[in-house]
């Protein structure tokens, strides 16, 4: 686990939730077909957060255990998604959600896999999923190298952000997510994916990530002027895009120890 993955959104929780994106339906489609899930279907999402991909789910009907360590974080879904009908808050993490044993029949995990203990959570997964169950884990995998835009920014992350390598490009390890699932089949669904912001919502986005710098890191100034000379040098119309590859694996373990 990357260090202080628990604590370090904390402070980000805003920005996460106004400018993080969504999952395209098509993700959701796959995974609904693939598993077949429908109205009332219980799924556990571990690593939560502010609850984007619980309300995707929420949207179709499944009944949805959001299991997330950070307080600020939960609370930030429980203020939006405690009147949903299906939606359970739980305080808990990857290795110990406090779930009951055989009681889901995914286990959803979003922008969260690379923060988790590996092991802990394979066996935690393969207690509380029924015969049968799946894990899917999923990430909105920004184009690095989509366009000139998209190139600028990712130097300014890798020039100034901090533990950037360490932190984003773990992400979609496959060999790590080849042994979580100990050799068994992994599927995998690709949909594009993207999102449009003016300089306000640029600003924000790069924000809600924990790898740059906040204010009072001596960083921080050098990157949010970092941020206006891209914006500026790239914005068409007053906005810019970042551009997306969701990425959903999709696996079942072969054993658990």
């Amino acid at each position: 686990m990357i260090r202080d993955a628990t604590t370090r959104f904390s402070s980000r929780v805003k920005d996460y939730v106004k400018t993080r994106p969504g999952y395209p339906e098509a993700t959701l489609d796959w995974l609904a077909a693939r598993c077949g899930l429908g109205v009332g279907s219980p799924v556990a999402d571990v690593g939560s957060g502010t609850g984007i991909l619980t309300a995707a789910m929420l949207d179709r009907g499944w009944r949805v255990w959001a299991v997330e360590p950070n307080a600020d974080m939960r609370a930030a879904a429980e203020a939006q998604l405690g009147g949903r009908e299906g939606f359970e808050s739980v305080s808990g993490e990857a290795g110990a959600t406090g779930l009951a044993s055989s009681s889901v029949e995914v286990v959803t995990a979003a922008q969260a896999f690379h923060w988790f203990e590996p092991e802990a959570a394979r066996v935690e997964f393969g207690r509380i999923l029924r015969p049968g169950g799946a894990v899917a884990l999923v990430w909105n995998d920004r184009d690095s190298e989509g366009s000139p835009f998209l190139r600028d920014y990712e130097a300014l992350l890798l020039g100034l952000g901090a533990d950037y390598t360490e932190a984003a490009h773990t992400r979609t390890d496959e060999a790590a997510i080849g042994r979580f699932f100990g050799g068994g089949e992994v599927e995998v669904h690709e949909a594009a994916n993207a999102q449009h912001f003016d300089r306000a919502g640029f600003e924000g986005r790069a924000l809600s990530s924990s790898y740059t710098p906040q204010a009072g890191d001596p960083r921080h100034e050098g990157f949010m002027r970092g941020l206006g000379e891209i914006f500026e040098g790239h914005q068409r119309g007053g906005r810019v895009t970042f551009a997306y590859r969701t990425i959903l694996y999709l696996g079942r373990f072969v054993s658990i120890e």
